[in-house]
Order: C-alpha cells, then sequence, then structure tokens
C-alpha cells in the first residue's frame, strides 16, 4: 500500500518501504528510505551543507591561522609555560579536528546532509537525515551553479529551478567535489543545462 509524504511544497509523492513518521512543530516529516521515493536506481551518496556548513568551513580555517600565529608567537616571544600553553591549544585543535572527522563519518553512516542521485531525479536529505526535497529531472528547467575559492572558503552553490515550484539550492563544500561532475553529467544526459 502507497504512503503519501508532503513535501514542503506540499506536493505528495507515493513511497514504498519502511516509514518512521517524526512530528516537528506544525510540519508532519516522514523519514524513509530514499529508495523509496521512485526516482530509479540509486547513483551516488555526496555530502552537501548549507550556508551553517559554509560558515563552520570557513571557522575552521581562521581559527588554523590564529592558531599558527599563535604557536609562532609562543616561539618567538617563549613566555613563562610557552609548552603548557602550545600543549593546550594544540589540545583543543586536535580535538575539534577529531570532532570534524567523526561528523563526517556520523553522517555519511546516517545520511544527514546528502544528495543522493539517482537515475530519474535526486534526493537531498536534511541535518536529521529525513527527506528534505526529491526532483525530478523532469521537473528540472535550468540549474544555476555558482562556485568561489577563497583562502578561508571554497565551494559550489547548485540551484535547480523546476516548472511551477520553488528552487532547490545546496552547497557543495571543497575545491572540486565529487558531486559536481556526477550532477552535470546526469543533468546533461537528460537534457537539463
Amino acid at each position: 500500500m502507497p504512503t503519501l509524504l508532503l513535501l514542503p511544497s506540499r506536493q505528495p509523492l507515493h513511497i514504498d518501504g519502511k516509514i518512521m513518521a517524526l512530528f516537528q512543530g506544525r510540519r508532519f516529516i516522514m523519514r524513509q528510505n530514499v529508495a523509496g521515493l521512485g526516482l530509479g536506481e540509486k547513483l551516488g551518496s555526496y555530502p552537501i551543507a548549507g550556508v551553517g556548513g559554509g560558515l563552520a568551513q570557513m571557522a575552521r580555517r581562521v581559527g588554523m591561522v590564529l592558531y599558527v600565529i599563535l604557536i609562532v608567537g609562543l616561539v618567538a616571544v617563549a613566555p613563562p609555560a610557552a609548552f603548557a600553553k602550545g600543549a593546550v591549544m594544540t589540545a583543543v585543535v586536535l580535538v575539534l579536528f577529531g570532532l570534524m572527522l567523526a561528523w563526517r563519518r556520523m553522517s555519511a553512516k546516517f545520511g544527514l546532509r546528502r544528495c543522493y542521485l539517482c537515475t530519474d531525479g535526486l534526493i537531498v536529505t536534511n541535518l536529521f537525515g529525513g527527506v528534505q526535497d526529491a526532483v525530478a529531472w523532469s521537473e528540472v528547467t535550468v540549474l544555476n551553479r555558482l562556485s568561489g575559492a577563497s583562502v578561508f572558503m571554497m565551494f559550489h552553490r547548485f540551484e535547480i529551478a523546476r516548472h511551477g515550484r520553488r528552487p532547490l539550492a545546496f552547497l557543495a563544500m571543497g575545491l572540486k567535489p565529487p558531486l559536481v561532475d556526477a550532477l552535470l553529467n546526469l543533468l546533461a544526459k537528460n537534457g537539463v543545462r
């Protein structure tokens, strides 16, 4: 028996498969296996981010620059207990780096903030692993892409415009993330520019 999923656009999708319902505020959100959305075979899973992810990347890089400046200052000035101060700063940086690696592993394992490319469309999940939006290739009118690269932030922003619905926008972090080539190839294969 098919189950209905109401996406933020209020257009229902028929789903078959395992479903867990969550209630968040005024909105009813269903969490299920992304394979049950009727968009064909899953071709790949890629990490994505929102504005918060971009700001977190920038904060990490600014923090690393400040860490290097402080360590150089500790070596140059050599205040009392410089080794202990340097050790504490290094421990903080290593813990933050470990948390970043743990978040990457956990988000991949539980499907948090992912873009699943399928043969007939793509599915984007939210921070809690639920389906944020799903787009069939037949709905796509145009893909707008913006890339930015600086010392502090590198990203590719995708905005997928659709017939009669709000555009879907997300970030792929990094200089050349694998999502860029995979998404562009699938869109070209389906006749979208």
